[in-house]
């Protein structure tokens, strides 16, 4: 072999090293753009995971938000109902002293009135002889001709304070007992 053979041989080894040498550094970087590639899409991934889980984020404070909203609002309106429940038991208890006041009045109106009237008995205390609960009772009854023992004039002239016999009532007070009425308040006839 000569000098000659031996330098292409070399020539051809090392043409061939650096053409592997090439190609193993084209493949690596292909490896690693690949490689890249790869991690670039991974963190893609990674990227749409979180802004995905981000939304979900966002629409779990809005929700919590409005849950939130919706105590505050149920709570203002128990306070909005508790408050109107005292406004009303207050009103209540105004009225009803109102109409204990009004009673008491019309009761000692009544007893300021039979006291006047010479027709109506009164015993040592000032009072009537007819219980003033049946006076209240009975004033529901206007017509005498509605009730099932109405049959005679004197029993609808029994409705006033006083208690009166056959021999009490006057010509003027036997007319017809539809035609009369009571006074709803009092008891008495008008």
């Amino acid at each position: 072999m000569d000098t000659s053979t031996i330098v292409w041989i070399i020539v051809g080894i090392v043409v061939v090293i650096a053409i592997i040498a090439i190609v193993v550094v084209m493949t690596n970087r292909q490896r690693r753009e690949a490689h890249l590639e790869s991690e670039r899409k991974k963190a893609a991934e990674i990227r749409q995971d979180a802004y995905e889980t981000d939304v979900a984020r966002r629409e779990r404070e809005a929700e919590a938000a409005r849950s939130a909203a919706a105590a505050k609002q149920a709570e203002a309106d128990a306070m909005q109902a508790r408050l109107e429940s005292e406004r009303l038991a207050r009103e209540s208890a105004a009225h009803q002293s109102d109409a204990q006041q009004m009673r008491s009045d019309v009761d000692e109106r009544l007893r300021k009135a039979d006291a006047v009237d010479p027709d109506v008995d009164t015993d040592r205390n000032d009072t009537t002889t007819r219980d003033r609960g049946t006076l209240r009772d009975d004033q529901d009854v206007t017509d005498a001709s509605a009730r099932p023992d109405a049959t005679t004039a004197y029993d609808d002239t029994v409705r006033d304070d006083t208690v009166r016999d056959d021999r009490d009532v006057t010509p003027e007070e036997q007319v017809d007992t539809t035609t009369q009425r009571r006074d709803t308040e009092t008891g008495r006839r008008i």
